[in-house]
């Protein structure tokens, strides 16, 4: 359980912080900004949240929560001593990216084939979702660069790609399963 009695600790007043397992690091590190940009992706799902609904609100309640355990995952270093820490450590898992997988496929069902780019928008849910999905790509590529630095789970990097399309096909089924979406015509103002 985490308990936190004080807000600020002024530890990080000359630039650096710690990371899940102490060491600390400069706060423009490669692993801090890869765990930050996905703070930043769960904080963009809240602001989808306000607009959704059912079934779909739950879906991006249950990715909050995993977005926690990414970041939790992603800031701790040293993946081979995770058998000598003192407490478990938290991992992403491949049944994490096994739950998104299931349900894009049964989005998928629900959508007609696109055969047109679709621009971010339509319904102010669908649109919330494409800025998800836009800032969680963002977080792959910054777990990638991580992953060819450091050690990082393979299911962390797994999980922020099935992520982002899960919100693609997620703001296909807000934009009315798809028939209202955005389409994008090449060229229409030139």
């Amino acid at each position: 359980m985490v308990v936190l009695n004080k807000i600020y600790t002024k530890t990080g007043d000359a630039g650096e912080t710690a990371l899940g397992n102490g060491s600390r690091v400069a706060k423009y590190a490669m692993r801090v900004n890869a765990y930050g940009t996905v703070d930043e992706t769960n904080a963009t799902v809240g602001l989808a949240r306000l607009h959704a609904s059912g079934e779909l609100d739950a879906q991006l309640a249950m990715i909050q929560n995993d977005l926690f355990d990414l970041g939790a995952d992603l800031c701790r270093p040293d993946m081979e001593k995770d058998a000598e820490s003192e407490y478990p450590v938290l991992r992403m898992t491949d049944g994490q990216v096994s739950r998104l997988e299931t349900e894009i496929d049964a989005m998928t069902k629900l959508v007609e084939p696109l055969r047109s780019f679709i621009l971010p928008g339509g319904s102010a849910l669908a649109a919330q979702l494409h800025l998800c999905r836009t800032v969680s790509r963002r977080a792959e590529r910054l777990a990638v660069e991580l992953a060819s630095l450091e050690s990082v789970n393979p299911a962390a990097v797994t999980y922020l790609n099935r992520l982002s399309d899960w919100f693609f096909q997620a703001g296909r089924i807000a934009n009315n399963n798809g028939r209202d979406d955005v389409l994008w015509v090449p060229g229409a103002n030139r």
